[in-house]
Order: C-alpha cells, then structure tokens, then sequence
C-alpha cells in the first residue's frame, strides 16, 4: 500500500535535513578556516627561518670588534676566523657563533641553570628543580670569579661577540619568534655554565650510588658484586704493554641497611629521578648501554704509510638537533686552532694548533661522593665535631603559563641536600663534588691548551684541568705521542665505594697528584688507545672509579691497531666506523647451544640456532643474526633480574653491563638461575623465544633484517613537535653497529664528530659532526654532513691560508 506523506512529516524532515546541512557547512568552513590557518602559520614559520639566515658575504659592521675580522666560510659552511688580536677573534667567534647557533646557546645555558620551564612550561619543572638543587648557577658565578685576567678577558670577549649579534641581527632565529621571547644578554657565566653541563654528562655518577644501594639491598652484597664488576680481564690500560689477562679484586660494597619498607617508594623515585636527568632537549635515548663515551687512538711514524704520527678521536654523545658541536678555525696573531667549539664557549675544545693535536675520552673518574647525614630536631647537622645549621638557599622557578614554584635548598659542609630529589629516601643525604669546593675547582686552562706547543707545554695546561675527568691523547709536529689522565679526583684514604656513606673515615684529603695519573709519552710499542675502560695498569695504588665501561671497543681497537701497517687516514676512517662485535658473536654461539641442548625447542627457535651460528660477529643492518641476538640479549635482563628484583630491576644500570652479561652467560653460576628454568640452556633459549616475541619478528627469520629494529632517528626539539614539520629531523632508518663495537650507537647515540689529525699533511686532516653547522632548517647547511656521516665518510677540515683560501666559498668581512 503507498503511504501517503503527511504536511507536518514532510515538514519535520526537511528542518531536520536543513539543520544538517547546516551544521555540515559549518564545519567544513571550520576545516577550511583550521587548514588555511595550518597554512600560514607554516608559511610565516618557512618566512621567520628563511628571515633568520645570517649574512655571509660581503661587509658588516658591528660594535663587537675594533678592528676587520674575515669570515671565510668553506664548502660546509666551517668558519675560519682571521684578526688582527685574540681579543677580536673570540669577539668574532661569539658573533659567529650566535649567527649559526643562538637559540641553542640559549638553551644549552637554561638546560644547565634550571631555567627551563620559564620557557617550555611546567613539564619541564622536574628538570629545574634537580639543577636547582645541585646549584648549577651558584657554582658557575663561583668558577666565573675564579678565572685568570687573561682567560676573564677572553670569556668577556666571546660575550661581547654574541651580545652585538643579538642586538644587531636582521632577525632572530625563529625558535625565539615562535616561543614569544627574547633572549637575555650573554654573559661570561652563561658559557661557564655549559662547560658545567658538559661535566655533569660525563662525571655525574651519584644517581648510580643510590641505585646501587636499593639493588644490594634487595639481592646482598654476593650477588651485588657480580653486576658491579670494576674492570675486567679484557682491559687493556694505555700505560701497559700487554692486555691484563687476570681478573682484578671486584669492590664489595658494604653490608646493605636494615630492611623498611621505604626502599620500594625509593625505588620509584629514582627510575623519576633518571627520567628527568634524560636529554631534557632533542630526542631522548632509551638505550641501556648508550653512556657518554668515546673512541681516541694515536700512532707513531712507525706504524703508518707517511712516517708521522696521526691521531684519530671520535667522542660518543646523545645526538641533538642541532649537534653538540661547532666547527671552527680561529686565528690571530700568536694563536691559531681548529676543530669544534662547544656553542656558547670560546675557543677549540678538542682538535689541532700548529703544532700539537689532541682528543679526548670519558675517564669516568669518580669525583662525587653521597654522605648521609647525621641531625637533630632542631634542623642542625653535625659536621664531624659540633651541630651546625644547615645553609639554606631559596629558589623560584618560574613556569610560562603556570604557577611559579618555591624551593628551599639545603646544605651541609659537604654540600647539597640531594635527598629531597627522591621523596621517599627518610635519611638526609649531601653531594659532595669537586666542582662545589674552591680548591679543587678553580679557574679553565682552554687558551693555554690552545696555545701550547710541546708535550712540556701541554701537560702544563693539562695539570690545571680539574673536569670533566678524561683520557686525552696527544700527537705533535715533532713526531711524538703521548697519553694523559686528567681532571682533579679525590684522594680517598679511606676507600672509593659505590654506595652512600654514613662515617667519618671516609672523607676526602685533598685531591690526586696530577704527577700520580696515568700518562705516557712514547711507548715502545708506537700505539696509544683509549675507549673508557680501565685505563689503570696493574698495581695502580688508588682507584680512580669504579665505573669503568665495557672493554669490547677498546679490545678491538688495540687489536685492529695492532694487526695493520703503514695506515693511513682511510684506515682511520675504516676503524671508526668498524661494525665487528666479539661479544655479540660470542654470545650468538651461546645462544645456538643452549637451543640446541633446551628441552623441546620449538621449530622457530631452531632456524634461529641456525642463523646465529653461521655468523661472523659483524653488525650489519641486512643481516638476521644481528636483529636476532640483540633481541635475545634485551629479553635476558629482565629474565636474569625480575625473579630476585621485581620491577626494580629496571634500576640496574651500570657501564660494565655488558661485561657483566658475557660472565654470567658463559659462567653460568647456579646463583643467577632462576627457579623455574631447569637450567641455563633453557633459560637462554627462553630469552632468544621471547626476544623474538618482544621484537615481533617475522615467522621467517632469514628474512628479517636489523636495520628493520635498529635505527637510527633525530627531531628538532621544538619543530619536531609541529605537524608538517617532520622534515626538520631525520627520519628512522637503518643503523649498523651497536654499543659494543667501535662505531658505538644507538637510537640517538652515537660518535658526536669524527676527528683525524695526519702530521703528514695537515690540510688533509679531517673532521665531521653529525648535521651539519647551521641551527636553521633553511640553512644549506644544516643537514649538509649527514651523508657522510651515515655513509662513513669524511671532509678535510683546511688549515693554512692557502689551504683555506682555496675551499672558500663565502667570506664576510667584520669591520668595526
């Protein structure tokens, strides 16, 4: 039957439809008016980068110099800086610097002060806070008073430099637009504090004591002791002529405390704790092993094709957008140096003069000790022999868009109260540091590094040196080579240990004699190598750490050195970028054993077996193998340590892990077996079983690749966070090596620059960082030595004025 449509229906529907058709306009018109916005807002950012691009031919005046500098600029954009006074050349270095860098150096000084969060906002408040608590800012202002004329001078200098470009520049870097504020004059303790912020990246080892203590705790001192090795048989100390092929005495540390309840919410604290001492800025690195690092050789004549001496140094940072470093040639009367700067600080912090060349590793020297201190109801501390008020400093954060926050920091003659940083530690801990007390810690030897000219000369600056702790490695134009210990460490007559102490024996007596580090200056052998593992040679009489970092890349090194003649600057290249894993392969046999002896392994752990022990070690992204037993060796942790540490496990982070991974695994100590595995075949298997599963490997094993789970992948810290803005960063793809072979790397870890020195030729010589120059996305120069980065190639870095007329490409003329 045909219904018929009655008036007031047909009415109903039509003012339904209409109110959708409505609506439906509505919002496209919302859509167009969201995209068009998008639009122009990408526009007016594309507009402020392009706006920000500095001058680079030509002439400028400014008010930061009193006579001409020349700014020649070569195919990758390095300046190469020329005056008629140092006083103009760090001037112009600051200049330049900001030109390529500001919004960086504007960072990297609130990064180390606390003074984030007055920008970012309140996520960033943790981050302050625990700066704030360690008094960055108070102990920079003391270390910039304690300067020499001559080096106040020249700090004074690079801040006069950045302050004309500030006030001068056409346009500021549009970070600053974008954020809506401008940055504050730099002063000489804004550079102090990025020096400050690269000693707390390699010496900062107290978070490490309070994880150890909870985890010895929970497990005791026996079982404490295996995961905290120091040393190894691997080692291979610069100052001796063979590798140590027997075991040194591991540390114990003493008998945990009473067991309360308040060590799992302490726990907690310091897995936040370590979240919020991460990368606060660029792309965070969750790699387990990926501790700040370095690789640094040095030959005689006698072993390379020119018969000079060449000196390569590869130094293993988390990886930023912009990199850490910055390439420069400065020179001037009486003054010539090259290699890369730190943003924000004048002068070279590691490269070449005209007669020396140096490179640097992490000693992990252990300049940092936990007290616990002892108190009363009134407030007070007793310092060894009467109470005492605690000194108290406060501290306002301020939060862009938030409320400002308060804090009260405390301190003991020791120094800071770091207990407040972990709310559920009940005993009131202090931070004793090198770089709080005066006498350790005093004035920074950079123009007489620079300036040196000898060994004698060099270790002169070098004796003054007092952090970061570090291996340096020498070669001269004279043909020499040599090795030194550095950074002032102290002398602990009652014994280094790993944990919070709570008695008066151990407490420093000043500082190690620079004359008592390691050093060596021309080894019969020809061949001097260093890459953070112990460095002291049998017998030494004091500890210098604990900490010291797995020996594979150093092992390799001195092996690959060993077994190669007359080699040259390629070869340096090869080793650098060198992908063979002993350990891994190792463990890859260990692996297809225990699978082929495990109760009923399944088919696919089979074809696992079968891939691992047909490889050859090496880590190359297109292989099965690599993807297989680095899967294997992420499940074995938690499989090893959740059955005695619960999620504590988590805590456990030492730089001797993997060492610690290869004894247990081809130890196989009943100890360390959990229950419900029948033996340590079958737990290895089970880790290979879950690896895959964790990994979501493919059914087919021969067909999955490493590079398909290990990457590599960089974001701008702020336009990485901007829809359509991804192109500022580097996409994931394929990353060979890891963090046992000589090319040490993880997500975003990994060889901060590439550095060789040939005393042949020193025009050749050669240096590259990761991007390139530039801060600005715009900038041709801002990605330019990506390629030869990831493709392991290099450029030569030219020095002498032919050298550098040669590959220049812009030159602009600073006149007064």
């Amino acid at each position: 039957m045909q219904r018929i449509e009655r008036p007031f229906e047909a009415t109903t529907l039509r003012r339904k439809t209409g109110w959708l058709f409505r609506l439906l306009r509505v919002c496209l018109t919302a859509l167009i008016l969201v995209a068009l916005a998008a639009g122009a807002g990408a526009l007016w950012l594309r507009h402020a980068m392009q706006a920000q691009l500095p001058q680079l031919d030509g002439d400028r005046r400014t008010i930061a110099i009193t006579e001409p500098v020349t700014v020649q600029r070569d195919r990758q954009g390095v300046p190469h800086l020329s005056a008629a006074s140092l006083d103009d050349l760090i001037a112009a270095q600051g200049y330049v610097a900001a030109q390529d860098r500001l919004w960086q150096m504007d960072m990297m000084r609130r990064v180390a002060a606390g003074e984030i969060a007055e920008v970012l906002g309140s996520n960033f408040v943790e981050h302050d806070r625990i700066q704030r608590v360690l008094e960055f800012r108070q102990t920079a202002e003391r270390l910039t008073a304690s300067l020499s004329p001559q080096d106040r001078r020249l700090f004074e200098d690079y801040a006069r430099g950045v302050n004309a470009y500030i006030g001068e520049a056409d346009a500021l870097p549009a970070e600053f637009r974008l954020l809506n504020y401008q940055p504050r004059r730099w002063q000489p303790v804004d550079s102090v504090l990025i020096i400050l912020s690269m000693v707390q990246t390699l010496d900062e080892q107290w978070p490490t004591k309070l994880s150890r203590e909870t985890i010895t705790k929970k497990i005791g001192p026996t079982l404490a002791a295996d995961l905290y090795p120091t040393g190894s048989w691997r080692d291979h100390p610069p100052t001796q002529a063979m590798p140590d092929l027997t075991k040194p005495p591991t540390d114990v540390p003493p008998p945990p405390p009473e067991e309360d309840e308040s060590f799992q919410g302490v726990a907690d604290d310091l897995l936040q704790l370590r979240a919020a001492l991460a990368p606060s800025l660029g792309t965070a690195n969750s790699c387990r092993d990926c501790i700040a690092g370095s690789n640094e050789w040095a030959l005689s004549g006698a072993h390379t094709a020119s018969g000079r001496p060449l000196l390569s140094n590869d130094m293993h940072l988390n990886q930023s957008l912009p990199g850490v470093w910055y390439e420069m040639d400065l020179r001037a009367p009486n003054f010539h140096a090259a290699g890369v700067s730190l943003p924000g600080v004048p002068m070279i912090v590691a490269g070449h003069n005209e007669h020396i060349a140096w490179g640097y590793t992490a000693l992990y020297g252990d300049t940092q000790d936990l007290y616990v201190e002892r108190t009363n109801n009134q407030g007070e501390y007793w310092d060894g022999s009467a109470w005492r008020p605690m000194d108290r400093d406060h501290e306002t954060i301020h939060v862009r868009f938030g409320k400002d926050q308060e804090l009260d920091v405390l301190r003991t003659n020791h120094g800071p109260i770091i207990s407040v940083l972990v709310p559920h530690e009940l005993r009131t801990v202090a931070l004793r540091w090198t770089v709080y007390d005066p006498q350790f810690a005093a004035g920074m030897p950079i123009y007489a590094l620079n300036t040196a000219g000898n060994w004698q000369e060099f270790e002169s600056a070098m004796s003054k040196w007092w952090a970061p702790t570090l291996n340096v490695v020498y070669a001269d134009d004279q043909g020499h080579i040599g090795y030194q210990a550095i950074g002032h460490i102290p002398q602990r007559p009652g014994g280094l240990i790993g944990v919070p102490i709570a008695d008066q024996v151990h407490e420093w007596q000043g500082v190690l004699p620079f004359a008592s580090l390691p050093a060596s200056l021309d080894p019969p052998g020809g061949i001097l190598a260093t890459a953070n593992s112990r460095v002291t040679p049998d017998g030494y009489p004091t500890p210098l750490s604990l900490e010291w970092a797995s020996p594979y890349r150093n092992e390799r090194i001195w092996k690959w050195l060993a077994s190669h003649e007359k080699m040259t600057r390629i070869d340096m290249l090869a080793l650098q970028t060198d992908i063979d894993s002993e350990l891994n392969h190792e463990l890859a046999q260990r692996f297809a054993y225990a699978i082929d002896h495990a109760h009923h392994p399944s088919a696919r752990l089979r074809a696992a077996a079968d891939l691992l022990r047909s490889w050859d070690g090496v880590m190359h992204t297109t292989g099965a193998a690599p993807a297989i037993v680095s899967a294997a060796r992420d499940a074995l942790w938690p499989l090893l340590l959740e059955p005695s540490l619960g999620q504590d496990w988590k805590l456990y982070e030492w730089p001797e892990s993997a060492y610690v991974e290869e004894q247990l695994v081809t130890g196989k100590p009943a100890a360390w077996l959990p229950e419900k595995y029948p033996s340590w075949n079958d737990l290895l298997a089970a880790a290979v079983s879950r690896g895959l599963d964790n990994a979501h490997a493919p059914l087919s094993l021969k067909n999955w690749r490493y590079g398909d789970v290990h990457t590599i992948a960089l974001s701008h810290p702020l336009y990485g966070m901007i829809p359509f803005f991804g192109w500022t960063g580097i996409s994931p793809r394929p990353q060979s090596g890891d963090t046992t072979t000589v090319k040490q790397v993880g997500r975003a870890f990994g060889p901060s620059q590439r550095f060789t020195m040939d005393w042949s030729d020193i025009d050749a010589s050669t240096e590259n960082i990761v991007m390139g120059q530039s801060g600005d996305p715009v900038s041709p120069y801002y990605r330019d030595q990506w390629p030869a980065w990831y493709g392991a190639t290099t450029f030569a870095l030219p020095f002498t004025p032919a050298a550098v007329q040669s590959a220049t490409e812009h030159t602009l003329r600073l006149t007064p």
